[in-house]
């Protein structure tokens, strides 16, 4: 891991390649929560190919609008979801929608890392 960050609403870590983030119980993430998200992975991936892994241990809710300003981020080449509730993983149906780019849905961290590390791989 390169760093760590804890902001407000949620908890980061950075590695190389990939951003997990762990988003706190009851947060909403809207444009503006999106946006501080975006700011950190253009701070660290700067021109650099990287994949968003969130994380879902917590409930929160995700306004779907803010993936059409997520696809819009060059050098993000994947999203995906880790958890383990039903819930939580069937709400990702819904979120794909949004997401012009490449979405896993996984029930492990170590699942989710190894898809990462595969889109890196992918000329």
């Amino acid at each position: 891991m390169i760093t760590s960050l804890k902001l407000t609403f949620c908890d980061i870590q950075i590695h190389d390649h990939y951003m997990i983030v762990e988003v706190r119980e009851g947060e909403v993430i809207d444009a503006q929560t999106n946006n501080v998200l975006e700011n950190v992975a253009n701070t660290h991936f700067r021109n650099k190919p990287f994949v968003y892994i969130t994380h879902r241990i917590h409930s929160y809710a995700v306004n779907p609008s803010v993936y059409e300003s997520t696809s819009k981020i060059e050098n993000l080449i994947g999203f995906c979801v880790v958890s383990s509730n039903f819930i939580a993983k069937s709400n990702t149906k819904i979120e794909k929608l949004f997401l012009q780019k490449p979405f896993g849905v996984f029930d492990t961290l170590a699942e989710a890392i190894e898809w990462a590390n595969g889109l890196l791989k992918q000329p």
